[in-house]
């Protein structure tokens, strides 16, 4: 008979993630993962495998939160224009807030940490840009058939830069003590849109 789990794993889960989040991978090791979700290693490897499986995994989780905020952020009913330029303020506004941007982006921080060696982590961000730029591609299409965005302008180039954009802030916000510098920049490249 097979024994019943002592923890919920998707709680636990939920917390590997926000301490890999936190962290990053390599400074996350295996006792501190027991430590903060208060279960014991072989649980740990039982239910999700080894430390880069259950990473891989906390990584799925936060695109399953965030990837439909984006969606729905992008695809209120009204004007398309607003909505592209609002999400590109929440970016740099959250690049620049002293109380998140030492955390980042989880797809971002694994594009920086892991992605360069690591294939499945590679996918699984290459996964998450592709999902943002056809979210942003889309809203910019509608945009343009709602006469908001001129005939003449690509919006699949437009959804590029903009996802080129959206992970430059997030990455020059962890690092930068200057919060103007990534707010400045998206004003700056939100006068494409015009």
């Amino acid at each position: 008979m097979a024994r019943t789990k002592e923890f919920d794993p998707d709680a636990a889960l939920q917390s590997a993630l926000e301490l890999f989040w936190a962290r990053g991978y390599e400074a996350t090791s295996m006792a501190d993962l027991v430590e903060h979700l208060g279960i014991g290693r072989a649980s740990i490897y039982a239910t999700y495998g080894n430390k880069r499986e259950l990473y891989l995994k906390a990584l799925d989780r936060y695109g399953e939160i965030h990837d439909p905020q984006l969606a729905r952020a992008l695809s209120q009913p009204g004007p398309a224009l607003p909505t592209v330029r609002a999400m590109v303020r929440l970016y740099a506004g959250e690049a620049a807030d002293e109380t998140r941007r030492s955390i980042g982006c989880l797809v971002t921080n694994t594009a920086a940490e892991l992605a360069p060696h690591d294939t499945g982590a590679a996918r699984k961000v290459e996964l998450s840009w592709e999902y943002a730029e056809a979210m942003l591609h889309s809203a910019l299409l509608r945009a343009q058939a709602q006469g908001e965005l001129g005939e003449d302008r690509d919006p699949r180039a437009l959804a590029r830069m903009l996802l080129v954009l959206l992970q430059g802030l997030r990455v020059v916000g962890k690092a930068s003590s200057d919060p103007a510098r990534v707010r400045d920049a998206a004003e700056q490249a939100l006068k494409i849109l015009d």
